[in-house]
């Protein structure tokens, strides 16, 4: 490159003239003003002088000799750094100013196609072309007025000095400092040979990649988490996806297998550094949903932490009559299509219980974590798994089924099955078949159903209990009434008797309690407003809460309405806070909570016995002790506390999920020791119905009744199995002046009627009766006389019996216990 070009360079300047001229005129004025001096004197000045130039002339030969003076320039050159730059291969050229160059080497001389210095041009006007390499050129000029660095890459066409049809340079330009002014290197490399090698590289790559896509086979990559990083267009036309989708986020492998499918490609384990190639008949999926039959033969490198890396996986297509189809036998094809769609699990194992093969059903057994090596790793230890295991070895098939926990989750449990396979010759083979079947959601259902049995067994118990300590109650209220009426409140025992009546109410009460927690009381609902229902109850629940508990109410918005008992539901909510209280002793923070729960949102709780549906939920959340975990099945049993003696009885609990209950809601309770209790209750949304609508209309429209008279006359049969209890009502109805037939059962009362000729003005009967109930009773005197009127008197609710009558029977309820009051009202009412 440099025979005939040499480097121009104009960074050296030549001494002056001025310092030569200087130096003579020096020494003539010294010779003149020797002729002026003595002689005596002018000898020895003339030697001296002499002897100073001699020092001067040999110190110059010693300096030259070692380099230390140069006459080549004011500025000491390094000759090799020099040689290097002249002689590089990368066009190098240093300006000053806009255009004025200082220094080409033989490189730039040569792409400039320069001869000498009068052919040299900048870098500025030896590229030029089309409008996107002007704009290059641009940049660099504007970097190197403000002194920064930067490179480009163009492509003229045609070639400097007609190299080619087209040129690739590359152009570099950076600041410098010369002499305390600026300037600017360039350097400027014809990279056309590398940019041909590229796109020699690039077009194999692509001869490669068309190959690849359109053989006659299909390949995918898929990474750990399921990603399809790669599909060629051969398996994209088999399953009938777009390749450009990949453009717009890719497609996942749900996308493009089956569940079992994908189940058996994402189980495939390995140790750090493992390859690990796995033959797979599976079932892919088309982008309509059906199945396409292949055989994967999946590769996976694994790292060195153990991640799965993305897959090299070859697809042969078993589907007949298409192309690419793996020719295999139609039983191969339709078992293995079999054996990873069953819903059973299956596995073989040796005679250690290692694992030999598996399906996609197994292979999501253990959806988290890696897939066991062996039987043992799958499920938890003991459940008699050693004992099932070698009576399969021994060839036993009559081995029964085990019910055991799966070792990745607690929570999740199998059913297995074990199958003896007989022995091979090298006994090192499959031993045992097993089978296996989640019974995860069974097992739920079974727990559901065995809790609801214990609760309905308890509250039928708790409902009898109540209905007979009713009748009691009856009689010792009306008794205590009978007593008040005929003494004055001035009497000695007056207020002995009244302590008797309050007690009573008391006792009432408490059985009004366990009537909830079984469903049997008389509830009266009415459509609400649950954020009405906390307004009201805020002043009460902070005296509730006391001082050192802060109360936070929040309501959701736009409640929905619900219809429930309000009293009812003002015990439950106070209830709740009295537990929540207590709970924090030392004080902490109650909030009580409302919002809307659609039936979209009830799968993301969690509780597999709340059905998808509209709700208003309430949420009572303390930051107290919290309930032990053995205790959280038991605390919604009657009677069942862990308070001390004296401090409970056990009872507000399970009247909470009677009420609860009763109103068609669902409660659910969650607790952390040490860091709080929450209580979740959800009750219907209410949407009236047009009845409802048009009956709530006819109320506000209807005028106000005046109050009656509670006296009357009239013939009364008065049924009730309780002699006590008879007694009274009947000496209470006569004190009003009707007429009183009593009756101790059913049978009898329809004697007494059939007597009158059914001349009876109103029937009062128990519900619960031997020999003949209310029910039936109603039934047989509705044949006699379809115009009898009749109340019911029950410590149940009116629910619990009306489903034993027919539809749009007509009849008065009175719940026991009643007050004399409230029996002569309802007579009077019903005789109206």
């Amino acid at each position: 490159m440099g025979g005939t070009t040499t480097a121009i360079d104009r960074s050296d300047k030549p001494g002056h003239i001025g310092v030569i001229l200087l130096v003579a005129g020096l020494l003539v004025g010294a010779a003149i003003a020797l002729g002026f001096i003595a002689n005596e004197w002018a000898q020895p000045l003339i030697l001296g002088l002499l002897a100073l130039l001699s020092v001067v002339g040999v110190f110059g030969l010693f300096a030259f000799a070692i380099g230390l003076i140069q006459f080549s320039g004011r500025a000491a050159r390094n000759d090799l750094t020099k040689t290097i730059v002249d002689r590089a291969d990368e066009g190098v050229v240093v300006t000053e100013g806009e255009n004025g160059i200082v220094y080409a080497n033989e490189a730039y001389l040569a792409l400039a196609g320069a001869r000498g210095a009068s052919d040299l041009r900048p870098v500025g006007s030896l590229f030029t072309g089309r409008a996107e390499v002007s704009e290059a050129i641009y940049r660099l000029a504007t970097a190197a007025r403000e002194s920064r660095r930067l490179a480009e890459e163009i492509r003229l066409e045609p070639a400097l000095n007609g190299r080619g049809a087209v040129g690739w340079y590359r152009i570099k330009v950076a600041p410098l400092r010369r002499d305390g002014k600026p300037a600017t290197l360039w350097a400027v490399s014809d990279v056309t040979p590398e940019r041909e090698r590229q796109e020699n590289a690039f077009q194999e790559l692509q001869h490669a990649i068309d190959y690849l896509d359109h053989a006659p086979a299909g390949f995918v990559s898929i990474d750990a988490d399921g990603e399809v990083s790669y599909l060629n267009a051969t398996l994209s036309g088999w399953l009938d996806f777009d390749l450009a989708r990949f453009g717009s986020g890719g497609l996942h492998l749900d996308d493009i297998a089956t569940p079992a499918a994908a189940a058996l490609v994402q189980a495939i384990r390995g140790q750090p550094g493992d390859v690990r190639i796995e033959v797979l008949d599976v079932d892919l999926k088309r982008r309509n949903g059906a199945p396409l039959p292949v055989r994967l033969h999946h590769q996976v490198a694994f790292g060195s932490d153990g991640r799965a890396g993305p897959s090299r996986t070859l697809v042969l297509n078993r589907a007949p009559g298409e192309v690419g189809t793996d020719v295999g036998s139609d039983a191969e094809i339709r078992f293995a299509r079999f054996f990873h769609s069953t819903p059973m699990a299956i596995a073989t194992v040796d005679r250690t219980g290692t694992i030999l093969r598996s399906n996609a059903a197994f292979a999501r057994l253990t959806q988290a974590g890696p897939q066991p090596a062996a039987i043992h790793d799958l499920v938890a230890a003991g459940g008699g798994l050693d004992r099932a295991l070698a009576a399969a070895m021994e060839g036993r098939s009559e081995t029964a089924p085990l019910d055991l926990t799966l070792a990745a989750d607690e929570t999740r449990s199998a059913r297995l099955y074990l199958s003896p396979v007989a022995a091979t010759e090298d006994g090192d083979g499959e031993r045992a078949i097993i089978y296996a079947l989640e019974t995860t959601a069974e097992r739920k259902l079974k727990d559901n159903i065995d809790q609801a049995q214990k609760m309905q067994a308890v509250g039928q118990l708790a409902g009898g209990i109540a209905h007979d300590f009713n009748n009691v109650l009856q009689v010792i209220i009306n008794a205590s009434e009978f007593l008040l009426a005929s003494h004055r409140p001035t009497d000695p025992s007056f207020p002995d008797i009244m302590q008797i009546k309050q007690n009573a109410y008391r006792a009432a009460a408490l059985v009004r309690q366990l009537l909830a927690f079984s469903r049997r009381q008389t509830l009266r609902p009415q459509v609400l407003e649950l954020g009405d229902v906390l307004s009201d109850l805020s002043l009460m629940l902070k005296r509730v809460v006391a001082d050192k508990v802060t109360l936070d109410v929040r309501q959701g918005r736009d409640l929905w309405p619900v219809k429930a008992d309000l009293g009812q539901l003002e015990q439950v909510i106070v209830n709740l806070a009295v537990n929540a209280r207590d709970a924090m002793a030392d004080g902490g923070k109650l909030a009580v909570r409302t919002r809307n729960v659609d039936a979209a949102a009830c799968a993301a709780f969690g509780y597999a016995a709340l059905p998808a549906d509209d709700y208003v939920l309430l949420e009572v959340e303390d930051s107290g002790t919290g309930i032990a975990p053995e205790h959280l099945d038991k605390i919604f049993e009657p009677f069942f506390t862990t308070k001390e003696v004296g401090k409970g009885t056990g009872l507000g609990l399970s009247m909470v999920y009677g009420i609860v209950k009763q109103t068609g809601g669902f409660v659910f309770c969650d607790s952390v020791v040490g860091r709080g209790t929450i209580f979740q209750i959800f009750l219907p949304r209410h949407v009236p119905s047009e009845e409802e609508i048009a009956a709530e209309a006819a109320i506000k429209e209807a005028p106000k009744k005046v109050a009656a008279d509670h006296t009357g006359a009239g013939v009364i049969l008065l049924v009730e199995d309780e002699d006590a209890v008879r007694a009274l009502n009947a000496r209470m109805l006569v004190s009003r002046g009707y007429t009183v037939h009593e009756a101790a059962s059913g049978v009898e009362a329809l004697d007494i009627f059939l007597q009158h000729d059914g001349k009876i003005d109103l029937v009062v009967s128990d519900v619960v009766m031997p020999e003949m109930d209310g029910p039936t009773l109603l039934g047989e005197l509705r044949q006699r006389n379809p115009a009898t009127k009749v109340v019911f008197v029950s410590g149940y609710a009116e629910e619990a019996f009306r489903k034993n009558l027919p539809e749009g029977e007509d009849f008065q309820f009175l719940p026991k216990p009643f007050t004399m009051k409230q029996l002569v009202e309802t007579v009077k009412a019903a005789m109206g």
